[in-house]
């Protein structure tokens, strides 16, 4: 056994070890303690610890890792447990490291380096745990102002098409160059829901209510991996909330205010392919600030649908299960699901489109809407509802629509519906979980919208960020 290890369990110096007496304003359970359940537990524990070092206990404090004892009492100099703390940013050996959010903070490194001078005091028998980090305030140029920043270029490119009757049209992303089609939809009304005698119906699907809804464009496509990986991946530093680390309004573009995502924790397509391939995995937030990023840089308001836009693209005029009818017998020909996916998903577009133009709106992945899931959907509708929109309280669960690549053909119908869950983030290793990922739905991406009518600055804001946390708290409250 270490002869460290051999002290600190006889008993005998349980407190102040080594070195001077324990300082009176450094106590290990008010100072010490979530400092490391806050920054360290999270990767140090388990079955597998990372570097096989285990910080939960005292004993495995200074009996495991690669070089043992990583707590040396009385000299922090010599204690890797402080020393890697304070390496430079870009040093990888630094602990914690950026992609978990390090570095310590300099007032954190030096509670620690006082706590291991004064002789590294661990009450007997005291077990650490991963303790979720408090929020912090962190700067942002993604706000209100923003949005209006944002409208205005919208508007103003609107007047400019205002005598332009609604068309199709093929754009590209201006940073990037990827093409992606909008599809012009002349809006109107629709016997949304399933019947009551169509096979696999839920009761979350009725009872049918004629809606009605007005002109919009929607994407031919699910958004792909080449239209959404330059956003989600880019070579900047970024806050948690997505921020620019260096933003500066003076030199950066309207577009670089956006937030994007911080960098993904695994390879995002699962190796199911990429180019040509449908982007998966995303949050509601991070499908949600795409649209706004994609906003910035064209001038044309996009956003997720609405699950009544959604039924009403998918169904292209149908009133039956599928829209292409009520039978699944030629479901292979227009989309991919259980039967014939291979166990992943497949190329857009490579399936017969439905009578309005509109590529997999059945199957290959499901896409997400912009409405809270309720189960009672349709009888908080009256008939004729216009424009109808569940306004999101909650992060879950949020809308989805069209069924995916490992789904049944009853999931697949025009009216089948279902609702997000957390545990779709259970192998996100990070506390708070990840903004940006899900890393449990490699089946669930989304499709874009834009409305023919302008809305105000305020309704953009809200759909763009109907995930945060901000507006969460305010729907929430009284």
């Amino acid at each position: 056994m270490n002869h460290v290890l051999r002290i600190l369990l006889s008993g005998v110096a349980i407190v102040g070890l080594c070195g001077p007496p324990a300082r009176a304003d450094v106590d290990f359970v008010r100072d010490v303690q979530p400092i490391l359940e806050m920054h360290c537990v999270s990767c140090h524990s388990g079955d597998e610890p990372e570097g096989a070092y285990d910080l939960t206990t005292l004993a495995n404090a200074l009996e495991t890792g690669s070089t043992p004892p990583s707590i040396v009492p009385g000299e922090p100099d010599e204690s890797t447990l402080y020393t890697l703390t304070v390496l430079p940013v870009d040093d990888e050996a630094l602990m914690p490291p950026v992609p978990q959010g390090g570095p310590l903070k300099k007032e954190d490194a030096e509670v620690l380096r006082q706590w291991i001078e004064a002789g590294a005091s661990w009450p007997d028998g005291l077990v650490l745990k991963t303790r979720p980090k408090p929020p912090t305030a962190q700067p942002s140029p993604d706000d209100m102002s923003l949005v209006r920043r944002i409208h205005a270029l919208i508007v103003e490119q609107a007047k400019r098409e205002s005598e332009a009757a609604m068309a199709d049209y093929t754009a590209k992303v201006p940073q990037t160059g990827a093409k992606y089609t909008m599809v012009a939809l002349p809006g109107g009304d629709y016997l949304m829901g399933s019947p009551a005698s169509e096979p696999g119906r839920l009761e979350n699907e009725g009872p049918q209510v004629r809606v009605r809804v007005a002109p919009f464009w929607i994407g031919k496509y699910e958004v792909s991996w080449d239209e959404y990986e330059p956003f989600m991946v880019t070579k900047v530093d970024r806050y948690k909330n997505g921020a620019r680390k260096d933003y500066d309004p003076q030199t950066h573009a309207i577009v670089d205010a956006v937030s994007q995502p911080t960098a993904p924790y695994v390879e995002m397509s699962f190796g199911m392919g990429q180019s040509g391939y449908p982007a998966i995995s995303m949050t509601q937030h991070a499908a949600n600030k795409y649209c706004q990023w994609l906003s910035a840089q064209t001038g044309r308001f996009y956003r997720l649908p609405t699950e009544a836009e959604w039924e009403y693209a998918c169904r292209a005029g149908a009133a039956t299960a599928y829209s292409f009818g009520d039978s699944d017998a030629a479901l292979e020909d227009y989309a991919w699901f259980s039967d014939n996916s291979e166990e992943k998903y497949q190329k857009i577009g490579a399936k017969k489109p439905n009578a309005w133009g509109l590529h997999d709106m059945h199957g290959n992945v499901a896409e997400w809407c912009a409405d809270q899931f309720v189960t009672d959907y349709f009888k908080r509708l009256a008939d004729d509802a216009e424009n109808p929109f569940v306004r999101p309280t909650a992060l879950h669960p949020r809308s989805i629509r069209g069924g995916g690549w490992a789904d049944y053909p009853d999931r697949l119908r025009s009216a089948a519906r279902m609702g997000s869950e957390n545990t779709w983030q259970q192998q996100d290793p990070q506390l708070p979980k990840s903004l940006w990922y899900l890393t449990d739905a490699p089946w669930l991406g989304f499709r874009l919208v834009r409305p023919k009518d302008v809305p105000p600055p305020e309704e953009m804001y809200f759909y763009w960020n109907s995930s945060s946390k901000e507006l969460l708290v305010s729907a929430a409250s009284p």
